[in-house]
């Protein structure tokens, strides 16, 4: 198979597998759980499920898709996605409910750092351009999902997305069956993995980059939590605070290969300081705004400072690894998870004690002062080191 058609296969699978993971969690997901006589509190616990399995499993995954390949996790990863969809219809109680969101946790968990592996496998000259081009199509599966959802809740029932779920992932499972081995099938193979693994926990620049994906993605957690319940309190209806998020993700999935084509030429480094830049000035001015065409921007900005980032962490991740992308991009899924789990939790209570103004500057800061720390530790290290 060759490389570019084995990228789209790839590209194609993500996006069915994301599709499928969305849609069985937004926005049916809190309706499902308060039809089942959740309370509010236990709703948010229900929704968090999915995302253990991103902390515990995201490292391991990928190290062992070092060893034994990238195919036998990806398929392992999307046999969940295929599987999982049915046994929502069978919930009649939370805690079954529950238990199928850690269990369908457990497929992104494996998915997303092999599936980034694979990609940083096959290129390296325009590795960032094809990373955020991937990513860009997996979020547009991302974006479809919550209208098709809603759309079938609307005019059909619970079962009627779950099953919608199962056919989005079984046509990504179907789909892996075409797709070839290019990495390391045994640990013999790579008998240098130990020695990769320490470099990776080691190497200053890929924790700190690491670092940097957890303060981002902490950032977008508590974004993308509180900026509808801000935009309410300022008095922007439902559907405008509708658009706005929609704005903001046609931003990030058109402009991250883009992002990530500048940073194969230019560097990562620039690329990620000034995503962090853009990222933490979008989020400073928030509290400041009460216009809805002004918050767009804001929230466009935002998206920007997202894609910049994040286009080019994996790929600089990647290039720092060894060869051990699996390993190295397991661990920074795992610490961009933590960040993602930490966020909403720390804005709120920030926004409960001391308002939306305090909460975003806050988390503003965070960018910035992550920014300042990706600085000194890169122009500290010598130029093999970066």
């Amino acid at each position: 198979m060759r490389k570019e058609h084995a990228f789209w296969v790839l590209s194609i699978i993500g996006g069915c597998a994301i599709f499928s993971s969305t849609m069985s969690k937004n926005p049916v997901l809190p309706l499902f759980a308060q039809h089942l006589g959740a309370a509010e509190e236990y709703i948010g616990l229900i929704s968090a499920a999915s995302t253990i399995p991103g902390i515990l499993i995201s490292m391991p995954a990928g190290t062992l898709s070092d060893v034994y390949g990238r195919k036998r996790l990806l398929q392992g990863a999307l046999f969940i996605f295929a599987s999982a969809p049915f046994l929502y219809l069978l919930v009649q109680e939370l805690w079954q409910l529950a238990f199928i969101r850690f269990y369908h946790g457990i497929a992104t968990a494996i998915f997303g750092p092999v599936a980034l592996a694979a990609v940083a496998d096959m290129y390296v000259e325009n590795r960032g351009a094809r990373l955020g081009l991937y990513s860009s199509v997996t979020m547009a599966g991302r974006m479809v999902a919550p209208a098709a959802g809603g759309l079938l809740l609307t005019v059909g029932s619970f079962s009627s997305v779950y099953l919608a779920c199962a056919v989005g992932g079984i046509i990504a499972f179907l789909l892996s069956f075409s797709i070839t081995e290019p990495t390391p099938t045994t640990i013999e193979r790579d008998p240098h993995l130990r020695e990769n693994i320490h470099h990776i926990v080691k190497n200053k620049m890929i924790m700190t980059t690491n670092f940097v994906e957890a303060c981002q993605y902490f950032a977008f957690g508590g974004f993308e939590t509180f900026l509808p319940l801000y935009a309410r309190s300022v008095g922007i209806s439902t559907s405008e605070i509708g658009l706005i998020f929609s704005i903001q993700l046609i931003i990030i999935l058109i402009t991250k290969p883009t992002m990530g084509k500048i940073s194969d030429r230019k560097g990562r480094s620039p690329v990620i300081l000034l995503g962090l830049v853009i990222g933490g000035g979008s989020l400073m001015v928030i509290p400041l705004i009460e216009n809805v065409l002004i918050l767009s921007l804001a929230a466009a900005g935002f998206g920007l400072g997202l894609a910049s980032v994040t286009a080019s962490t994996s790929a600089l991740v990647s290039d720092l690894s060894r060869g051990s992308h699996g390993s190295a991009l397991g661990v920074l899924s795992m610490i961009m998870d933590m960040g993602q789990a930490s966020g909403p939790v720390v804005t709120g209570i920030l926004i409960a004690t001391r308002g939306y103004s305090s909460a975003f500057r806050s988390i503003a800061l965070l960018l910035i002062c992550a920014g300042v720390l990706f600085s000194i530790i890169h122009h500290s290290l010598k130029p093999h080191e970066r």
